[in-house]
């Protein structure tokens, strides 16, 4: 009897030192274009707990088991194509802190952070242009938090190829991609909390096109997460998916990678909540 007590306390403690704290429920924006979104294969995408991790849906007002193809064709924004980065990181968030996660998917395909780098039917994070996501990405969210009672607890952020691929061409310089960058996680924390934390991952290569403005980008998110209290590299590594062979086409990412990607977030972002 007091052999199985003491493996019973054991167990408890060492339950206690992987979660550190009781169970939440954690809500976090996730926000973009294409990569964001999702370009890779559902049958390869991982698989959530149903009582882990969930999507919230705007068009029913409600939250839904997360699994792939995760978001929807709904405020302009789109469901993944077919496997994304999502209930990847929602898996390992879950294993690393025992907390259920609601994920607000809010990315649209080719959306640019600058309106000079807007394409047709693409949309932009920008204050002005055709198809201005922020506004519906705000909805959303405060609709999420209304239905769920939760704060945001962060937005992860996919997005760059497309204003590394303006800045190719020169429609966009670099000081005006950094600008837009910091106004755009401004008018996010005006909008959704002073301190909630901007997570980003950073942007790949467009494989057989210039590697100039995705350096350019990739500098500039560096320095962001430098210089902007609560903003955070969570992923450097996708510049390398061509040489590993991660590429689903030239630009975006097989699921492996997707996985991957969620993975890292996940640990990264877990362990800042244990600081």
């Amino acid at each position: 009897m007091i052999y199985k007590i003491t493996y019973l306390i054991f167990f408890l403690t060492l339950v206690n030192m992987k979660y550190g704290t009781a169970q939440t429920t954690k809500l976090f924006v996730v926000a973009g274009q294409s990569n964001c979104v999702g370009m890779g294969d559902a049958s390869l995408s991982v698989v959530c707990d149903s009582s882990s991790a969930f999507e919230y849906k705007a068009s029913q007002n409600s939250s839904t088991p997360l699994k792939d193809p995760v978001g929807e064709n709904y405020l302009s924004f789109q469901q993944a194509s077919t496997g994304s980065a999502w209930p990847s990181f929602a898996y390992y968030y879950h294993l690393l802190t025992n907390d259920t996660i609601i994920i607000v998917p809010a990315a649209r395909g080719g959306s640019s952070c600058n309106n000079k780098a807007e394409i047709p039917n693409c949309g932009t994070w920008d204050t002005s242009g055709d198809i201005l996501l922020f506004p519906n990405a705000v909805t959303k969210t405060k609709m999420a938090e209304q239905k769920t009672e939760l704060p945001l607890s962060g937005i992860i952020w996919i997005q760059g190829e497309r204003d590394a691929n303006a800045i190719n061409s020169k429609q966009l310089t670099e000081e005006e991609f950094k600008k837009s960058m910091k106004d755009l996680i401004s008018r996010f924390r005006d909008a959704l909390g002073a301190s909630v934390p901007f997570y980003i991952v950073q942007t790949g290569v467009y494989v057989h096109h210039p590697v100039a403005g995705f350096n350019i980008v990739r500098k500039v998110q560096q320095w962001l997460a430098n210089n902007v209290s609560n903003v955070y590299l969570v992923y450097e590594d996708a510049n390398t998916f061509p040489e590993r062979g991660l590429m689903k086409d030239e630009i975006h990412y097989k699921q492996e990678a997707y996985n991957e990607i969620g993975k890292q977030v996940a640990t990264f972002i877990a362990g800042k909540r244990k600081q």
